[in-house]
């Protein structure tokens, strides 16, 4: 039996599930989802003999909006109190493990975990488990060689772990998936961590002065009190804050924000600006119709902006979107990548992010 496990904020597993069976079948690869209700893990299960390893292959872990992080599941392992590092690589040895392939082992927690113990033990038993399966063969000696794979244990508790592997290129950056931010005490709120996140998630890297470098003129709309703001104003733009709510006062002293007191969903610049960012609580129907009338009146080059989903058919909602998105810039004329996530710092918001290609 062929599993891929998938990690996901806990409650959205259902989105996650459905989101996998849709991208594996334009794939050419079937399966069904075990959700573990607010767990934030879900196990898909491959129908037919195509390989959980093939499917992660083909299938880039950047389109799936729902899933934070994924491996290959090749099994269940029980450990004893007395001897788990062994219990592992036994395990391993059982399966086949190609260790001249692994150069590192993570050690993963369920994110909604409370079990102070078992943190502070997974974090000490890296090491142990990391020297015992270099002295048996099932890592390679240098931790740092290229590898093709990394070996993956998730922890349910001291007594069983889910055993696994992810491939090098297609598994998140991030430890379990999640980029964790410090909130600095200048900033007016923690919204402001989201747009920070959307950039270290949706930008490369290496062109990060592309994006945002440069004295680049930004607007933000729903502005108030000003986190997204203040994100901007931290890469030396200029901005135009439009809300008709008052702004964080130390940030307007900055001399880069000018405060448009208008409607967020009305008000559009004279000229065009390189950003527009938008965290306006609303329809996520009318937030993709602003973000796709912004860019076909060319009005931004770059836009980020959540789309807040109902409780209820919250997949379906992101679909309608994405489709009423794709459908406007096409018949715009437009070449534009979207790029969504539902972020660390989202709760049941997704973010996107669109760049207009000149």
């Amino acid at each position: 039996m062929q599993q891929v496990m998938l990690i996901c904020r806990p409650g959205f597993e259902t989105e996650a599930g459905q989101e996998l069976i849709d991208q594996a079948s334009e794939k050419g690869v079937f399966g069904y989802f075990q959700p573990e209700r607010n767990s934030g893990q879900v196990r898909f299960t491959i129908a037919g003999s195509e390989t959980a390893e093939a499917l992660m292959a083909r299938l880039p872990l950047s389109q799936l909006v729902f899933s934070r992080d994924w491996f290959v599941v090749v099994g269940e392992c029980e450990l004893p109190g007395k001897d788990r590092v062994g219990a592992i690589e036994a395990f391993l040895q059982e399966h086949d493990w190609p260790g001249d392939d692994c150069a590192r082992v993570e050690v993963r927690l369920p994110e909604n975990n409370d079990d102070k113990d078992l943190g502070n033990f997974s974090r000490k038993w890296v090491a142990p488990l990391s020297r015992a399966l270099r002295e048996a063969g099932l890592l390679m000696a240098d931790p740092k060689a290229p590898a093709k794979v990394r070996l993956e244990v998730l922890l349910g508790d001291f007594g069983t772990a889910v055993v696994g592997f992810s491939l090098e290129g297609n598994r998140s950056p991030f430890p379990d998936g999640i980029l964790r931010l410090r909130l600095p005490a200048s900033a007016p709120s923690r919204s402001a961590l989201k747009l920070e996140e959307a950039w270290k998630v949706f930008l490369p890297k290496e062109r990060w002065l592309d994006y945002l470098g440069g004295g680049k003129k930004a607007v933000d709309l729903g502005a108030a009190p000003g986190g997204w703001t203040w994100q901007l104003v931290q890469q030396g733009m200029l901005v135009a804050a439009v809300d008709n709510g008052p702004m964080n006062p130390e940030l307007m002293a900055s001399g880069h924000v000018e405060h448009v007191v208008a409607d967020g969903y009305s008000w559009q610049p004279r000229r065009a600006v390189d950003w527009m960012v938008c965290d306006i609580i609303d329809k996520p129907q009318r937030t993709a119709k602003l973000a796709v009338d912004w860019l076909s009146n060319r009005l931004c080059r770059y836009t980020v902006f959540n789309l807040k989903l109902p409780m209820k058919k919250r997949y379906e909602e992101w679909l309608t979107c994405r489709d009423m998105i794709t459908r406007g810039l096409e018949e715009a004329g437009l070449s534009c990548t979207l790029k969504a996530r539902h972020l660390y710092h989202d709760r049941e918001e997704i973010t996107c992010f669109i760049e207009r290609h000149e």
